[in-house]
């Protein structure tokens, strides 16, 4: 396979922008793009510098100058669409959540593992240099055992009453859907730094889906919350989560990424990205220039594309994480309308 992959963008919304960004970023092209409609396509190809337009998104995925597919779709069409992918041979990118349901995100990764192409899925915080710092620092005993884990994920894209779009029905965007479109990426990355997993939660939901409040526990005895809305007035993407341990803490802000707060019983640390001793892992910018969302996508796209060369890239994200999601939103689901304590499924 040539080192300059073609892609092929299915969906041509906000995130469809984002990954053909991301993939010219990365030495890539974008060789051929596919929207809701005919003259949709025609903009969208011209708006995402795609170097031709795709009849439909079967027709996408077969094309012989597509490499590697990116699916930014409503959610229920990722199945069907990551499914033929993979049964054409082709590495996949898509866009969480994985599926609207656990069974069917299962099927993809069992589909993914058994092809043995490349699959991944854009939890793309995890490439916050800040992020892979508080993970190192941790993986190397920093903080000793954590006991609690806490945070939340604010979103107001719906206060006041505003529309949801496709998101906001069941059958495209799946049930309870803030903690599938966003309290999930919350998990995963909560997750991946700590190194704990959620084995039990209890979980209420209110306006429709739209807020959610968890409790849980973890495989290593800690405990935590996390709140997830997406009708917090005045909060625009606030992604925010500490880890405390009993003798250090540390607290990451989505919005203020370029920080990680280290605390203690006797001081408290603020460590900013290029302070000396700091891991440089995805540091792309001097010091003093700040890097943010698109730069943690784009460290995720080469980084996928290094995995579609052969390497192994350390905590890239796959189908694997998107089933881990979708188990986590099941198991909200069946605490949420039961209102008891469920562990959650394997």
């Amino acid at each position: 396979m040539s080192d300059e992959l073609r892609a092929g963008i299915i969906g041509a919304g906000f995130i469809g922008a984002v990954h053909a960004h991301a993939v010219r970023v990365a030495g890539c092209t974008v060789s051929r793009v596919v929207s809701a409609s005919p003259q949709s396509t025609v903009e969208a190809a011209a708006r995402l510098g795609a170097g031709a337009c795709a009849d439909n998104a079967e027709a996408l995925i077969e094309a012989d100058d597509v490499d590697v597919v990116h699916i930014c779709t409503p959610n229920s069409l990722h199945v069907p669409l990551a499914r033929r992918a993979i049964e054409a041979g082709k590495p996949v990118i898509c866009e969480k959540p994985l599926a609207v349901g656990l069974p069917q995100a299962r099927l993809l990764a069992d589909l993914a593992a058994t092809s043995g192409v490349v699959t991944t899925v854009p939890f793309v915080y995890r490439f916050y240099p800040a992020v892979r710092e508080i993970r190192s620092r941790l993986a190397a005993g920093g903080g000793a055992v954590l006991h609690m884990l806490r945070g939340s994920y604010l979103q107001d894209w719906q206060a006041a009453g505003a529309p949801a779009g496709w998101r906001g029905e069941a059958a495209e965007g799946g049930a309870f859907r803030a903690f599938a479109d966003i309290g999930v990426h919350w998990c995963d990355l909560v997750e991946f730094v700590s190194g704990q997993r959620i084995t039990d939660l209890n979980a209420r939901t209110t306006g429709s889906g739209t807020q959610t409040t968890v409790q849980f526990t973890t495989d290593r005895g800690a405990s935590g919350s996390v709140v997830v809305s997406q009708v917090a007035a005045g909060h625009k993407n606030e992604l925010t989560f500490a880890l405390d341990g009993f003798d250090t803490s540390y607290r990451f802000d989505q919005e203020n990424p370029e920080t990680v707060h280290i605390g203690g019983s006797t001081e408290t640390r603020v460590l900013h990205r290029g302070s000396p001793g700091l891991s440089p892992r995805q540091s792309v910018l001097p010091p003093g220039h700040p890097q943010g969302y698109q730069d943690c996508f784009n460290a995720f796209v080469a980084d996928a594309y290094e995995a579609i060369r052969g390497q192994r890239p350390e905590g890239l994200p796959t189908f694997d994480d998107g089933v881990r999601a979708a188990a986590l939103t099941d198991a909200v689901i069946t605490s949420s309308t039961t209102s008891t304590w469920v562990e959650v499924p394997a």
